[in-house]
C-alpha cells in the first residue's frame, strides 16, 4: 500500500460509516482495513478515529486529514484525466446534491437520459435543499437555487428559475384579489421556510418593495405549499417548476404579476480540484442542453 492508498481508504471509511461497509465496497477484509489505518496513525502520530462498539466517530485532526485527503485525491485524478486527454469518454462515480422538489422536477426525467450517453458513469444523489459542505461532505457538485455565497467553489449558470405569486380562484373569490404588495397584509400568505417574520420581496415603481407576511401555515417544502394553496389557505411564492401545472390547469392562478421579482439562477457548483473532472463537466454541459436550450437565454423555467 502506497500513502494514497491509505488516503482512499481513510476517505472510504468516513464516506461509507463503518470499517465493515469500508471493506466490503473495497474488496478487502474489515481486519486488514482497520489495521492499514491504525498503522496510518501511527504513522502521522494522531489518532483520526474515535472507535467504539457501537459507532465509529472522526477526530478534529481525522477531519481536516480527510478534507485534504479528498482535495489530494482529487487533484491526482484530474493530473490523471489531464495525461488521458479530453476525449476520453467520462467515467467514474458522480457524487451530487440537488434541491428536493426540484430534482422532482427535472432529474427524475434528465439522469437517466445523461445516464443512458455515458455508460461508464455513476451517480449517487442526495435530495436536500440544505447548502451542503462540498468538501467536508465529499460531494463532486452540487445544484443551487439563488443567490450564492463567497467561497472557494467554481460555479456555472445552468438556467434560470422564474417565482409566481399565486392562490386558488376559490381563495381570491372569497377573499378577493391582491393588486399590489400592500394589500398581502389582509391576507393569508403561505411562506417557504420557518422564522417569526418573513419578507417577500417585490419590483415596481423603479425600486424594491419588502413586505411582512403571515399566515396559518409555514413549511419548508414548496410542494406542501402548492398543495395548501391549491387548498385555498392562501397566497403562496414559489418556483414555476413547482406550481406551473397547477397554473396551466386552473387550480392556481398568477397574482401580482407586475411586481414580479427578476428570475433566481440554477448553478452548479463544485470544489476547485474537480474542474477538469469530465463527469463533472459532462453533466453541468448536459443540464444546460437541457434546461438552457438557447446558450445565453435568459427564459426561465
Amino acid at each position: 500500500m502506497n500513502p494514497f492508498e491509505d488516503m482512499r481508504m481513510f476517505c472510504q471509511v468516513i464516506d461509507s460509516g463503518s470499517f465493515t461497509a469500508a471493506a466490503d465496497q473495497l474488496g478487502l477484509s474489515k481486519q486488514f482495513v482497520s489495521r492499514r489505518l491504525m498503522q496510518l496513525e501511527e504513522r502521522l502520530g494522531v489518532r483520526l478515529l474515535n472507535r467504539s462498539t457501537r459507532r465509529l466517530d472522526v477526530t478534529p485532526l481525522g477531519q481536516s486529514y480527510y478534507e485534504s485527503a479528498l482535495r489530494l485525491l482529487g487533484e491526482v485524478e484530474q493530473v490523471e484525466q489531464g495525461i488521458a486527454g479530453q476525449t476520453t469518454e467520462p467515467r467514474g462515480t458522480l457524487r451530487v446534491s440537488a434541491p428536493l422538489s426540484f430534482a422532482l422536477a427535472h432529474l427524475g426525467c434528465l439522469l437517466p437520459l445523461f445516464l443512458q450517453r455515458y455508460r461508464d458513469v455513476t451517480v449517487e444523489v442526495d435530495l436536500s435543499d440544505r447548502p451542503v459542505d462540498l468538501l467536508g461532505e465529499g460531494y463532486d457538485l452540487a445544484l443551487r437555487i439563488g443567490t450564492l455565497e463567497d467561497s472557494t467553489l467554481i460555479a456555472r449558470r445552468i438556467a434560470s428559475i422564474q417565482r409566481v405569486y399565486c392562490a386558488s380562484p376559490a381563495y381570491l373569490a372569497e377573499r378577493g384579489t391582491p393588486f399590489k404588495p400592500e394589500d398581502l397584509h389582509t391576507h393569508d400568505c403561505l411562506p417557504y421556510g420557518h422564522g417569526r417574520q418573513v419578507q417577500w420581496r417585490f419590483e415596481g415603481q423603479g425600486k424594491p418593495l419588502a413586505v411582512n407576511v403571515t399566515g396559518r401555515m409555514r413549511v419548508n417544502n414548496g410542494e406542501l405549499l402548492k398543495d395548501a394553496a391549491i387548498a385555498g389557505m392562501g397566497v403562496t411564492y414559489l418556483p414555476t417548476f413547482i406550481v406551473g401545472a397547477a397554473l396551466r390547469d386552473g387550480r392556481l392562478v398568477p397574482v401580482l404579476d407586475e411586481f414580479r421579482p427578476e428570475p433566481l439562477t440554477l448553478s452548479a457548483v463544485y470544489p476547485q480540484h474537480r474542474q477538469s473532472s469530465r463527469p463533472v463537466q459532462a453533466l453541468i454541459e448536459f443540464l444546460r442542453e437541457r434546461l438552457d436550450q438557447t446558450e445565453g437565454s435568459r427564459d426561465p423555467l
